[in-house]
């Protein structure tokens, strides 16, 4: 009998949030033979495509298929495939709907693991509410009475990738992935997306500033790292 795959969902506000907080662990686990699957609940048409609306004659719709193809473009190049809800921002509003949506993406995914925005940023709204939208689908997907019949979710773990300002935030990383085997990957898929170029040397500081962290918490040597503040307990029976 055919092993099926393992499994991984990503659930990013915008349409270039994964790329830069959560592209490493993204291209790591799809080198790993994981499908993972990315849902951007908006295209950032509004708050995070300047660059764009600076451009004669730009409209709306240009923003988002400018956008939808950069994270597709960027998706395909970290291995993951990738999915859109439209759900506009600044502001960003989720509807019920959207959220039952989510959780059945959670039920056909079955994803071993979940990465998701902090619970806070105060610097952006949108992020926030993806992360309590992630989380309030995770446990919708495990209640017996949603879509009665259909196999419920197990108990994902899920780790909320890092915010652009950390100590606004309250987030506390306790989770540091080396990420340095897939670099080159996740620094090409920044490159897919023109529109935040700006942030391009930002991200990078980022990871060679994690990469550091975890060489100093461990005995290895890590270039690029990123980090992740785990929401539930790790359950196990070894401490190593």
């Amino acid at each position: 009998m055919q092993q099926q795959p393992k499994t991984a969902l990503v659930v990013s506000a915008h349409s270039a949030d994964f790329v830069w907080r959560a592209g490493g662990a993204i291209a790591l686990y799809a080198s790993r033979g994981y499908e993972v699957t990315v849902v951007c609940l908006s295209f950032g048409e509004r708050g995070e495509s300047a660059k764009l609306w600076k451009q004669p004659g730009m409209t709306l719709q240009k923003v988002k298929d400018d956008r939808k193809r950069e994270a597709e473009t960027s998706a395909k190049i970290l291995g993951a495939s990738i999915r859109f809800f439209d759900l506009g921002d600044y502001p960003m509003r989720i509807p019920d709907t959207a959220i039952e949506q989510l959780a059945d993406i959670y039920r056909e995914v079955n994803p071993e693991f979940v990465l998701t925005h902090s619970a806070r940023d105060p610097y952006n709204h949108d992020h926030p509410l993806a992360s309590a939208a992630a989380q309030e689908a995770r446990i919708i997907a495990q209640a017996h009475g949603h879509r009665p019949g259909q196999k419920v979710l197990g108990a994902p773990p899920v780790f909320l990738f890092e915010p652009h300002q950390t100590e606004q935030s309250e987030w506390k990383p306790n989770v540091l992935l080396d990420i340095t085997e897939v670099w080159e990957r996740k620094r090409a898929a920044f490159e897919s997306m023109a529109a935040q170029e700006h942030l391009w040397e930002y991200y990078t500081r980022v990871a060679l500033q994690r990469g550091s962290q975890a060489s100093r918490n461990s005995d290895r040597s890590i270039k690029y790292g990123e980090a992740y503040e785990r929401v539930y307990p790790q359950v196990t029976a070894a401490f190593n």
